[in-house]
């Protein structure tokens, strides 16, 4: 009987004890120590706990406690109100056995997203190095910079959570980040002096589909949307695959807003991107539905694709009309960047650098500098001249030294000439022998390019047409 009586308190305490793991509070992985919450908003927090159980969230700034009910599958979400840039705080997450989150930050989040140039860490791809990496990693120990890095995950159906872990900026951890997007939160850690969270998704290779989800299809009737029941491996390639996994479990997360760096994938394409870059964004504030956050994304730079499919000016150009397509966006031109041989290009700094400059500008609200290179205001053909203007040449434009050589004339067989190309007080004129009478230009337009044209701020030009001819 004794036996007996010790083996049911066994058993007992078993149950009470495995009740109490269940009932202990998990938080997806985008929570944890050395997180950054977006400063001055209401930012939702949620996780799981026991079905219909009470939580209490307490934060360390103001000691004001926060309180909700998991429903019957133990899922909760809640609010919190948070100051002005700031830290280190705490939070403490209770449903009546509390975890605490340390080294919280408070200040400005950016997601960071594409394919393998966002990828591309501080140490480069083998063979293939970033520039200046290893001083700037050196110098890189900030307390008031956390990193976190997205698992690769594909997935046909959403999931609730991804794998990751928030990590302090030091030599080790930037190393192994994102280059471009390390060098845009440097830039905005430095200008406004509070703390910046970066969030990594992405994988090299990939198209723009699979970071849309399936709401965002609605009007690309173009897409053919996977079958969710398929068995067997599918490609991350697939329509929806890489939203599912790798953005959606943070959907909700305060953020500032996005940074993109992709389109190589889709390059023969073009007509169809053009509608797709600012579709993925409507998408993504539309999952997030905390309003119209800012979203930059980089142009791809030139770089030597070969003679078969597309020539990727095209793309580079759906890029361009696609930057003035809908509110709170912008493009950073990398023309003058691009390598013939290597996709990579080296020089991450300049994208990250020139994403920061639209953000310190555009959302920051910064003033005193210039955040984009010239863009065409204006052609007018005077007999065999044609003459241009652009926007953002405030103080005129240079080569710094190079001759234009990239500027090309046709007429209205659409045969294209070089162009004898010079820089005016009001802007660039250019004319050829073989066009008496021109009736549009090209500048860069080839897979492969140095663009030569840029501002008085060092900022580049993008590679542009003035015609609509079929794209070939």
């Amino acid at each position: 009987m004794k036996k007996k009586l010790t083996s049911i308190a066994i058993i007992l305490s078993i149950l009470v004890f495995s009740g109490v793991l269940k009932a202990e509070v998990k938080l997806p992985a985008i929570f944890g120590d050395h997180m950054v919450l977006q400063q001055k908003t209401d930012a939702a927090i949620w996780g799981k706990a026991a079905p219909n159980k009470s939580v209490k969230v307490t934060c360390s700034w103001d000691k004001k406690s926060y309180s909700t009910k998991s429903d019957k599958e133990g899922n909760w979400k809640l609010k919190v109100k948070t100051p002005s840039a700031g830290g280190p705080f705490k939070i403490t997450i209770s449903d009546g056995k509390a975890i605490t989150l340390n080294n919280v930050l408070i200040g400005e989040v950016w997601v960071c997203s594409g394919q393998s140039n966002m990828q591309m860490t501080m140490s480069g791809y083998r063979n293939q190095p970033v520039l200046g990496s290893n001083k700037a990693i050196l110098s890189s120990t900030n307390k008031s910079i956390s990193l976190f890095t997205v698992k690769r995950e594909k997935s046909l159906e959403p999931l609730d959570d991804f794998s990751g872990e928030w990590q302090q900026c030091n030599p080790e951890n930037v190393a192994n980040f994102s280059a471009a997007a390390y060098y845009f939160g440097r830039m905005i850690q430095e200008s406004l002096g509070v703390p910046v969270g970066l969030i990594n998704s992405s994988w090299g290779g990939t198209r723009i589909e699979p970071w849309i989800s399936e709401n965002g299809f609605k009007n690309f009737d173009w897409v053919k949307l996977p079958d969710k029941k398929q068995e067997g491996e599918f490609s991350p390639q697939t329509p929806t695959v890489l939203f599912n996994a790798m953005i959606g479990p943070m959907v909700g997360y305060a953020i500032r807003g996005g940074l993109w760096y992709q389109g190589e994938s889709n390059r023969n394409e073009p007509s169809q991107y053009e509608k797709l870059m600012p579709g993925l964004i409507e998408n993504w504030r539309s999952e997030w539905g905390t309003g119209d956050f800012s979203f930059y994304y980089c142009q791809i730079a030139p770089f030597d694709y070969g003679t078969g499919g597309v020539n990727s000016a095209f793309l580079r150009e759906a890029q361009l009309k696609a930057s003035t397509s809908i509110p709170g966006i912008g493009m950073a031109c990398l023309m003058d960047v691009g390598e013939k041989t290597n996709i990579h290009p080296a020089d991450k700094e300049a994208a990250g650098v020139r994403l920061a400059y639209l953000a310190l500008a555009k959302t920051y609200g910064k003033k005193g500098f210039e955040y984009s290179g010239p863009v065409l205001k204006e052609m007018t053909i005077e007999g065999s001249m044609v003459k241009l203007t652009f926007d953002h040449a405030k103080y005129g434009l240079t080569t710094f030294g190079k001759e234009l050589v990239n500027f090309k004339i046709a007429g209205e067989n659409k045969r294209f000439y070089p162009a004898k190309a010079i820089i005016t007080r009001e802007g660039i004129s250019l004319s050829s022998l073989q066009v008496e009478k021109p009736v549009t230009v090209r500048y860069a337009f080839e897979n492969f390019v140095v663009g030569e044209l840029f501002n008085t701020e060092g900022f580049p030009a993008s590679s542009f047409r003035t015609d609509d001819w079929e794209i070939k």
